[in-house]
């Protein structure tokens, strides 16, 4: 498990994520607004987008070319922190990761 921040218009929501799912699927589960997933997880659209902050982010291993021509569709602004959470394992190394759901 590795506890994942999500921040949504400022108001931050601590969810467990289970080692091995996706940062999407944490989500989903959790309810959290603004991450729609509407593929499912499979890197096809741009709806669980999110901007990964902190030092964290950093390690994270770096977006591969379909999740960033996925990521030029996105409908919010597109930062060097974004990311599609469907691309992003919960390792237990995350612990304490935050990442930002972009307002739209």
């Amino acid at each position: 498990m590795a506890k994942i921040n999500f921040l949504v218009n400022d108001t931050v929501t601590e969810v467990e994520g289970r080692v091995g799912e996706s940062v999407m699927t944490a989500a989903v589960g959790a309810g959290i607004p603004g991450i729609i997933a509407e593929c499912g997880g499979t890197c096809s659209c741009a709806t669980c987008h999110v901007y990964v902050e902190g030092e964290i982010a950093e390690k994270l291993t770096p977006a591969h070319e379909d999740e960033e021509a996925m990521l030029e569709g996105a409908v919010a602004e597109v930062r060097p922190n974004s990311r599609l959470s469907c691309q992003i394992e919960v390792r237990p190394w995350m612990d304490g990761l935050t990442v930002r759901v972009p307002q739209i």
